[in-house]
Order: C-alpha cells, then structure tokens, then sequence
C-alpha cells in the first residue's frame, strides 16, 4: 500500500518498541559483575542501511560498508550496540560468527561460507564500578552472540544490553524503545542506549526534556516544564565530576518504508534531532552520538511527492529517538552510585 502523509492514524505501536517494525528482532545480554552488556537488532533478512556519527568521540564498526558508493550498497545483516568501549566492539564478532554458522551474509564465491555484514556502535561504560579485570578475555564477543540467540519481538528497558551499565548525565541511563504506526500501515521504531553527557532531565524539575512528545505517559506523564532563567546548564550532566566524562548515545532507527541507502542517510541525519529534543546538551565534544537506520523496504512510498514523504518520516524517526531516549532513563534502576530516575526524584 502506498502511504498517504501524513499518515493516518498515527499512534504508538502495540509493543511499543521497534520491534513494530515487522521483520525486526532484538535480543540482549549482560555481564552482571562487569555491569556491561550488547544488544542486537537482528532483522529477518538483509536490509537497507544508512548511519550517521554527530559525536565528538565515536567507536563503530563496518560503517564504511554503508555507504551507497560501495560494492554492497548499504546493505547488511543485523546492528550491534555495545558498553565497553573499544572492546565491546568485538560483539559483533560474536553476531558475525553466530549469523555466518546460520547461513547468513553474503555468498563467498568458491566456499560455502558466508560473510555477515554486521555494523555497530559501543558506548563508554568502563568507569561505572564493574569488574573489567577480564585480562585478555573481554566479555563482549560471548555476549554478542547471546543476545544475537535470544532476538524476539519483545525485550527489555533499562538495565539492559548495551545500556545495562550507562549513565546518562548524573542519573542511571538505560535502554529504552519507542514506535510509531499508521493506520496505513507505516512502521517507525526506534531503540537508544543512553550513555550521555547531557541530562534528560529539565533542571530543577521531574520533566523530561522530551515531555512534550510523550504517549500514554510511557516514561512517568510529567508534564513538560519550563527552563528556569537561573538555571545552570549544567546541572544534572558530567559537567562537575571529570571522572564521569565517558559517555555516548547510540541507537537505531527502523522503518517498513521502501528507503534507498541514500534515503536511509537522511532519515539518520534528521533523527538525530531526537537527541537534542531529548538531552542537553546532546553531541558533545566527549559524546560519541551514532544512530544507525534500516529499511526492510516492505511499506511502498511511491515516487508521487516523495521528498515530503521522506521529511515526515525524518520527522518522526526523531520523535521516536526522543521517547526512546526518555523511556531507557525512566525504567533504568539504581546500580552502585548510579542512582535511577524514579529514586533520583523522589
């Protein structure tokens, strides 16, 4: 069916999670005692992909092998997104391993194996008080191949996978998800691991930042709050502690839309806006700040206006980046000092 913009009877999806977007899974592990974990968005067949690094201090994986100039075209075969810094890299390792032993990726020409192409993005959770003496044995391959065996449609918020051990300004960050739908049958979802420098919180309040995009009170129904002219702005980020200067927020952005690589780009670049609706401040010279986009390219836009099309879906791939952000810092629970929302204001 062709969308029509904007598109009817747009609500928050039955899971509420970007598993709405048909075709899509998720799976996650932990390393309790490192307190560390990845997560993996796992679709059920190849799609199109597009990323975009706003951050100052980025770590990623095969991003290159995104661009539309290349021999694959942008397309891929899951997304990870991992605590431990430059080691939690190899979690998609551990994906490319689990995917290739499953048949998946690409052909090989004169073998019988396959090369998975497996993207991702880690953020800085090593400083958070767990165990990292895990000498030469980081945790991140093993648990890169756990989540990738436990995708399902649902999963959990807060401490979970990539967010299990990250904080987002002086309070817990976490995991968190959030879709859109359309009685037309348009699917955007987005997930976010929020490890930020910025706050999500307004200073001096209990609101959200991203309070005036909220559905069905899905991360507490504060209602939005007013910025106090006496206001620091750094209250409630790492601003005061240098120690706590490790950060980034990464995520993914999926739609049904039939979106070219080059399409998938924009859609990335706009949804960063999410961020900043979401957090301040938001891509910061200490931030790592990826979001990565896929198509499965099942939903037809059509060529009739198609440009505004793309600019909605933008539009609402941010929104869904920002309630997605929210909801990982509202269900995130106290860990060592990293104490949650709910008890933070309390």
């Amino acid at each position: 069916m062709v969308t029509s913009f904007p598109p009817n009877g747009l609500k928050a999806g039955p899971r509420n999670l970007i598993t709405d977007v048909d075709g899509i899974k998720v799976g996650q592990a932990e390393d309790g005692t490192a307190r560390t974990g990845a997560t993996v968005i796992l679709p059920d067949a190849p799609v199109t992909a597009a990323v975009n690094v706003m951050g100052g201090a980025p770590g990623t994986r095969e991003t290159d092998a995104l661009d539309p100039s290349r021999l694959l075209g942008g397309v891929i075969d899951a997304v990870t997104l991992s605590g431990g810094s430059v080691y939690g890299l190899d979690a998609g390792s551990g994906v490319t391993t689990w995917l290739g032993a499953r048949g998946r990726g690409f052909e090989i020409a004169g073998s019988d194996g396959r090369a998975p192409i497996v993207p991702g993005a880690i953020l800085f959770d090593l400083s958070n008080g767990g165990d990292k003496g895990w000498g030469e044995e980081p945790p991140y391959r093993r648990l890169g191949a756990e989540a990738a065996a436990a995708a399902s449609e649902s999963f959990e918020l807060g401490n979970a996978g990539a967010g299990f051990g990250a904080r987002a300004g002086s309070i817990k960050g976490g995991t968190g998800s959030a879709s859109l739908v359309s009685d037309d049958g348009l699917q955007i979802g987005a997930l976010m691991a929020v490890n930020s420098y910025g706050s999500a919180i307004v200073p001096g309040t209990k609101a959200f930042w991203a309070a005036p995009f909220e559905r069905e009170g899905e991360f507490g129904g504060v209602a939005p709050a007013s910025l106090s002219p006496d206001a620091e702005w750094l209250e409630g980020t790492k601003a005061g502690n240098p120690g706590l200067r490790q950060n980034t927020t990464i995520g993914i952005v999926a739609t049904n839309a039939d979106l070219t690589a080059a399409e998938c780009n924009r859609v990335a670049v706009m949804a960063h806006d999410g961020l900043s609706r979401a957090l301040r401040p938001a891509h910061a010279p200490v931030d790592g700040d990826v979001i990565f986009v896929i198509a499965t390219g099942t939903h037809a836009l059509g060529d009739d206006m198609r440009v505004r099309h793309l600019s909605e879906i933008g539009t609402y791939a941010g929104d869904c980046v920002a309630r997605a952000i929210s909801r990982g810092v509202y269900e995130a629970t106290s860990i060592g000092d990293m104490i949650g929302y709910k008890d933070a204001v309390t």
